[in-house]
């Protein structure tokens, strides 16, 4: 299995697990997100092998140490997790639990995307000041200012509401939230995902329809990463993968990996699936919000990545590449 794509690996990896007497290292960030998101996983995993010991090994990454500039020009795909994959490859933790939204398309030499469990609400939400609840995204005055750090809900919301002020956001969610009660923004846009699994689904004000922002790919799931010949790991995160999920997310994946996007590029999905059909709807977007291409394509579940390769070139056609082209050129240019 070549290892520099976003690869996932079947229920029949490996079927065996070898002895219980291996403890069994699990690599996640520090912020308050990943932490309830690595102990859900250990929590999990525990259930399904109760004879089993699983550890967690906290570190920082650059994404979270670097909290002065804007995400997209520091111009990296592995801000959130180059130091947990250094780790991996040096043996010192066993797997990474990612926000699947973080973990780049293509993964270092001998790593490889083992399990993607269920996914929660991939939907953005908006999250207002207290003094303006009867509001909706559409009824918000002209010039409030809102705050978000993702050039792909930036550039979607300039296209809708060009007459709201958009201003950078940085930190962790409890830090976005505190400046948000401070009065430095009227409203904020985070993923509903992650307020839930903080306990925080009182904050969501508003979930915004896919026709005014379609979400980030991968987002509302968590990757697994580990090691290519690592059968053993491989085999016992095979109890927390999620099919429907797992075939979801290789179409959003492909997608973006085709568009050669980063995680921090105006690029937005939306996937259904019924039955064995899977709908991948994709768009990519100019920073201003003023250029917007976006299409659907429709098949089997099966060929999930085809799917989205095949959505790739249709935007391609349509001016995606010279759209994405200019971003790169201009966020190059600091």
């Amino acid at each position: 299995m070549a290892s520099g794509h976003a690869a996932y690996m079947s229920s029949n990896a490996a079927s065996t697990v070898s002895s219980p007497s291996r403890t069994i290292r699990i690599g996640s960030r520090k912020s308050q997100l990943a932490l309830v998101q690595t102990y859900w996983v250990q929590e999990q995993l525990q259930k399904c092998f109760p004879d089993r010991t699983f550890e967690v090994q906290t570190m920082s990454t650059q994404g979270d140490k670097i909290l002065d500039v804007a995400l997209a020009k520091i111009g990296e795909k592995d801000l959130f997790t180059k130091e947990l994959e250094v780790a991996m490859l040096n043996h010192e933790i066993d797997f990474a639990v990612h926000s699947l939204k973080d973990l780049p398309t293509r993964l270092p030499e001998g790593l490889v995307l083992g399990a993607v469990t269920e996914r929660e609400d991939p939907a953005d939400a908006l999250v207002v000041r207290s003094q303006h609840r009867d509001k909706q995204i559409d009824t918000l005055e002209a010039g409030a200012v809102v705050g978000t750090s993702s050039l792909r809900r930036l550039a979607q919301l300039r296209h809708h509401f060009p007459h709201l002020t958009f201003k950078d956001i940085r930190g962790n969610l409890n830090t976005r939230l505190q400046k948000l009660d401070a009065g430095e923004y009227d409203a904020i846009v985070l993923a509903v995902a992650g307020l839930q699994r903080l306990g925080m689904s009182d904050r969501i004000h508003q979930v915004l329809p896919a026709e005014i922002s379609l979400h980030a790919v991968g987002q509302g799931a968590l990757g697994i990463e580990c090691r290519a010949d690592d059968t053993e790991v491989l085999s016992l995160i095979q109890a927390i993968q999620h099919a429907p999920t797992r075939d979801r997310t290789l179409a959003e994946r492909a997608f973006l990996r085709a568009l050669e996007g980063g995680c921090q590029v105006p690029i937005g999905v939306n996937t259904q699936l019924h039955e064995d059909q899977l709908t991948l709807t994709g768009l990519v977007a100019s920073v201003d919000g003023k250029k917007l291409v976006k299409d659907t394509v429709t098949g089997n579940a099966t060929e999930a990545e085809k799917l989205g390769i095949e959505l790739a070139e249709r935007l391609r056609q349509q001016g995606a590449q010279e759209i994405l082209a200019e971003i790169f050129a201009e966020i190059q240019r600091g």
